[in-house]
């Protein structure tokens, strides 16, 4: 085989490779994009608007530590052991 037909395909084999990796790609995107859509949807049901995430995160955030702080109260201290 001379230089040429070995150019060639080593060439073929890079164009083979490179849509493989298109083809992937493609499919990751429709994936990516399928969870995107089930994700928005189940925003919408729980009333939650996408730019609205990080201020519903921090009222959650702040609701839980509430609800800890409470718990904690209403444990009595002698049950509470201190692990230092």
């Amino acid at each position: 085989m001379n230089q040429m037909e070995q150019d060639l395909n080593k060439m073929k084999k890079a164009i083979d490779q490179a849509r493989d990796v298109r083809y992937r790609a493609e499919a990751k995107l429709e994936e990516l994009e399928n969870q995107k859509e089930r994700i928005l949807k189940e925003l919408e049901e729980l009333g939650v608007a996408p730019d609205g995430l990080e201020t519903e995160i921090k009222r959650l955030e702040t609701e839980i530590g509430q609800a800890m702080e409470e718990t904690w109260s209403l444990i009595p201290k002698e049950l509470i052991q201190n692990e230092s």
